[in-house]
C-alpha cells in the first residue's frame, strides 16, 4: 500500500509537471505571438509607428518580464538561494504603489481598486521588492477574476503576534467581486502548478507569495469572503 501511494504521488506530480511545461508554454507563446505580428504590422505599413501601438508592444515586453521573474523566484525558493534585502519600510507606501501600477488594469477591465490603510500603520522589516512582488500577483490575480462593476480592496492593519511575547506584525488581506475559489481547490492553492481558479495561468502567484512571506516570518492564507463571495487572501508580516 505504501509503494502504491509512492507511486500514486509522483504520478501525480508527473502530470502536473507536464501541464505546467504546457502551460508556460501558452504564457510565454502569446506575448510573443502578439510582439511579432504587431511588429510585422509596423514593418509592413498596416500600423504606424506611433507612440500608441509602440506602447502596447512595451506592455507584452513587461508581461513577459514579469513572467521570467516568477519563474527566476521559483527556482531561486526551491532551491534555498532565496535572499532578501530587509530594511525597515513603511507598509503603507508599498501598498500604495503597488495600487498606483494596476490602476490602469483595472480601469481597462472596469473594475475599482483601492486601499484601506489603518492609520499609523508601522513600518515592517522587509525587501521592498519582494513585498511588492506579493502584492503586483495578488492585486493582478483579483482584476482578473472581478466582474465589471466589481471592487478590488487591500486592506492593512497591525495586529498582535500568533503567540505570546511575539513581536507585532501588519496584515495586509486582498479581496476582490469575482466568483471566489473553488471550494475544492482552497487546500491546493499554494501548491506548485495549481492556477487559483478555471483560468490557463501558469499557478505559479500565489506558490510564489507563499515562499516569500514565509521567508519573512509571515503567514499566509486563502478564503472566500463571507459578504461578497469573492476571493480573499490574507498574509503578515512582522514588524
Amino acid at each position: 500500500e505504501a509503494f502504491n501511494d509512492m507511486a500514486a504521488r509522483l504520478a501525480a506530480n508527473e502530470r502536473q509537471r507536464r501541464r505546467f511545461l504546457a502551460d508556460i508554454t501558452h504564457e510565454l507563446r502569446n506575448p510573443l505571438a502578439v510582439l511579432q505580428s504587431r511588429i510585422e504590422a509596423q514593418l509592413d505599413g498596416i500600423h504606424p509607428r506611433d507612440d500608441r501601438h509602440l506602447a502596447s508592444l512595451l506592455e507584452e515586453t513587461r508581461r513577459l518580464g514579469r513572467l521570467v521573474d516568477d519563474l527566476h523566484t521559483l527556482a531561486l525558493a526551491e532551491t534555498g538561494r532565496l535572499v532578501l534585502r530587509r530594511e525597515a519600510v513603511a507598509f503603507g507606501d508599498l501598498v500604495d504603489e503597488a495600487v498606483g501600477r494596476h490602476q490602469a488594469l483595472a480601469e481597462q477591465r472596469e473594475v475599482s481598486l483601492r486601499a484601506a490603510l489603518a492609520p499609523a500603520l508601522p513600518k515592517v522589516r522587509a525587501d521592498p521588492a519582494r513585498v511588492g512582488q506579493v502584492l503586483d500577483n495578488l492585486l493582478a490575480n483579483a482584476i482578473r477574476h472581478s466582474l465589471p462593476g466589481g471592487e478590488v480592496v487591500v486592506e492593512a492593519a497591525p495586529v498582535a503576534g500568533p503567540g505570546t511575547g511575539d513581536a507585532p506584525m501588519v496584515r495586509c488581506r486582498v479581496t476582490d467581486a469575482g466568483p471566489g475559489f473553488r471550494e475544492d481547490r482552497l487546500g491546493r492553492l499554494f501548491e506548485r502548478f495549481e492556477p487559483a481558479g478555471d483560468s490557463r495561468g501558469s499557478g505559479l502567484g500565489l506558490s510564489i507569495a507563499r515562499d516569500l512571506i514565509r521567508a519573512h516570518g509571515g503567514t499566509i492564507e486563502a478564503s472566500n469572503d463571507p459578504t461578497t463571495g469573492g476571493a480573499s487572501v490574507t498574509f503578515t508580516l512582522p514588524v
